[in-house]
């Protein structure tokens, strides 16, 4: 369901009763994803935002292992049409490890960047194209997706609407 209550934010929601329907919006996801792409997941612990990120990458074909970079800060996924870098900031406390590590060139034209716990290096980050936010919601969680550029309304366009 997409809703625009402004002309500048434009939010899609969707329940989600399972992990099984988080693996499949992350799918839902990977078929519009371009290259250039930042998406900021929001959620609490063990809300789902790794199961999403992993049904991301099911969906643009990858069959390894998908694991939270909850210690290692990211995870590097080189896939066949995009380089997708998974970061869990949820432990990030020093910047200077951000500039040495050289996070920051990992954010670029050719690449999608999905980061978990975005607030813990906010003034480092680029502005998100995609702000994903999953709460709990009885068994489930729901999801709301908002698109803040111009590139993510153009993709979350493309988000088919849910037939479950």
């Amino acid at each position: 369901m997409i809703h625009t209550p402004n002309d500048t934010l434009q939010r899609y929601s969707r329940h989600l009763a399972d992990e099984a329907a988080t693996l499949a919006l992350g799918a839902d996801i990977a078929a519009i994803l371009v290259p250039g792409l930042v998406i900021y997941l929001y959620g609490n612990l063990g809300a789902g935002k790794t199961t999403l990120t992993r049904g991301i990458l099911r969906g643009l074909g990858y069959e390894g292992k998908v694991k939270s970079p909850t210690y290692t800060l990211v995870e590097v996924y080189a896939l066949s049409r995009i380089n997708l870098y998974h970061f869990d900031l949820y432990r990030f406390n020093d910047a200077l490890e951000w500039e040495e590590a050289g996070f920051r060139e990992f954010f670029n034209r050719d690449s999608v960047c999905l980061v978990e716990w975005p607030e813990k290096a906010a003034e480092l980050l680029p502005t998100p194209d995609i702000r994903l936010y999953l709460t709990p919601d009885g068994d489930g969680r729901n999801a709301v997706i908002e698109a803040v550029t111009q590139g993510g309304k153009s993709c979350l366009n493309r988000l088919p609407a849910h037939s479950g």
